[in-house]
Order: structure tokens, then C-alpha cells, then sequence
């Protein structure tokens, strides 16, 4: 799950639905995207102003929650973050695997070979006493209150910190697949990494199907939400027929070329030849 905005025209009923930065010269909707990282597909969607009140993106992922179901893997970046979202998407019966930001407290319950460790994130007003005594309980390995505590596997390691040169960062990331000899450390942090597919999903719609830099032609929130639905549409007939293609050439769908697709596309569809009187 990841999100952008759309650029709209400045109609009074398109601020009054959306919101519109002061210094703006357009209103903004949000659009959050829950896309299949192999194929690109946009399988839900969330859409909300793109400023004020309820318009961030930690509001409209809980929209997304419902369309979660057992076999997939969810990836979250750090911004989403919170004890009952996890919870929420855990009991879809989903696997996650979310990165944390600063200032999310872990307790270590114990360390596994590959040196990724299992550790309990609480609920926001657990006192720091029965943390404590949570955290003593799984290391003995006694159940803890759900609604209390979650337990959670760890991995961490560093990668280059792109804004100062010889500097680290470091990623956090927590997951459900507690299972370190199915699911070692590193498989999990390369699979963290597929969640910059999205943004090429995204960049398909924004770029591709509706040209970069474009301002939406609705002028009305109803039709602002059918043409970005649209737009949703499209791009998932696009990725359907792109997989076809791949199955029927035994190749991977990310070998398909989607700007390719789509002119292939166009010029059929434009083709007087392609439908019959």
C-alpha cells in the first residue's frame, strides 16, 4: 500500500470536497493504492482530500484493511505504523511486513540464528510496569494479552544513507512470518525493497494514462472520483492482458513493457478495422 495526490481543477465544490493549500494553485485529492507487486495491479482503492482534516494517509489506509485475506503479504512503509492498524491487518489473517520509524518501543523477547529477533511492540498506554512484566512473560514463553501486546519478528540491518556520503541508515522492519528457516532475514529484506514497485504503478497511471504534469478535467467531486476510478480501471485491464501475454510466452510479467502495452492498445482501439459495423 502506498498513495499520491491528483492535481484537480479549482472549482468551489472541488476545495470544499478535497481541501486546497493555502499557497496551492490547485485542490489535491489523496489516493491510497493497494497494487500486487508483480504485476503492478491496483486491486483497491482509498480516496480522500489532500489536505485537512482525515485527508492523511494513515486515515485512508484503514479503508484498505477489508480487502486484505490470507496468502498475501502486506509491505508498509514507516509512516503507517500504529498498534491497532497492525492489529487490524494481522486479523485479516494477511502476513505483514511493515517498517518502523523512530520512537517505536520494542522489548526483546529472544534472538534467532540468522540474527533477526523476536520482540513484543504494546499498545499505546500500556504503563512502562506491565511492559516490563509482558516482556518477562513471553521470554518465558507465556501468552500475552492481544489487545496488550503483539509479538513480532525483528530484522534489521543498514544500506547506504543516501543524503550523506559514508553515513548508514538503518531499517527497522517487523513481521509476522516468525519462521526464521522459511523466511530468512535477507529474502526479508529484499522482498521490503519490491515495495518501490508501487511506485511504478503509480508512475503508469499518473504518466502513461494520464500524462505527466496533467491536471484531472473533473470539476465536480463525483466526477473526480469516476475519472481517477477510471484511470484504476484502465491500468487493471492493462495489467491483466500484460499477464496473459507474459503466461503465454512462459516469460515474467515485469519483462512486458507497459508503455508499450498501452500504445499497442491505443492503436487497436483507434483502428476502424477493430470492430465491426
Amino acid at each position: 500500500i502506498d498513495g499520491t495526490t491528483f492535481d484537480l481543477p479549482d472549482t468551489k465544490a472541488n476545495v470544499e470536497a478535497f481541501g486546497k493549500s493555502a499557497n496551492a494553485a490547485f485542490p489535491k485529492a489523496r489516493l491510497l493504492t493497494l497494487m500486487e507487486c508483480g504485476t503492478h495491479a491496483h486491486l483497491a482503492a482509498a480516496l480522500g482530500g489532500g489536505v485537512g482534516k482525515g485527508s492523511g494517509e494513515r486515515s485512508l489506509v484503514k479503508e484498505l484493511m477489508r480487502h486484505l485475506e490470507p496468502g498475501m503479504l502486506l509491505i508498509l512503509d514507516a509512516g503507517f505504523y500504529g498498534f491497532d492498524l497492525w492489529r487490524t491487518a494481522q486479523a485479516t489473517g494477511a502476513q505483514l511486513l511493515w517498517r518502523l520509524g523512530e520512537g517505536t518501543e520494542l522489548a526483546t523477547v529472544a534472538t534467532l540464528p540468522d540474527g533477526s529477533y523476536t520482540a513484543l511492540v504494546f499498545a499505546p498506554r500500556v504503563p512502562r510496569r506491565e511492559r516490563t512484566r509482558l516482556a518477562a512473560a513471553a521470554r518465558a514463553g507465556e501468552p500475552v494479552p492481544a489487545e496488550r501486546a503483539r509479538l513480532v519478528r525483528v530484522v534489521e540491518y543498514e544500506v547506504d544513507n543516501r543524503g550523506e556520503k559514508d553515513k548508514k541508515e538503518l531499517i527497522c522492519l517487523i513481521t509476522t512470518l516468525t519462521n526464521h528457516a522459511e523466511h530468512p532475514a535477507p529474502l526479508l529484506a529484499h522482498t521490503y525493497h519490491s515495495r518501490w514497485e508501487h511506485e511504478q504503478g503509480i508512475g503508469q497511471v499518473k504518466t502513461h494514462l494520464r500524462g505527466s504534469g496533467t491536471v484531472l478535467r473533473s470539476k465536480s467531486p463525483q466526477l473526480v472520483r469516476q475519472e481517477i476510478h477510471g484511470y484504476l480501471l484502465t491500468h487493471y485491464a492493462l495489467t491483466a492482458l500484460m499477464c496473459r501475454a507474459a503466461d503465454a510466452a512462459g516469460i515474467e510479467p515485469a519483462r512486458v513493457k507497459f508503455a508499450r502495452t498501452v500504445r499497442v492498445v491505443r492503436r487497436r482501439v483507434t483502428d476502424p478495422a477493430a470492430f465491426s459495423p
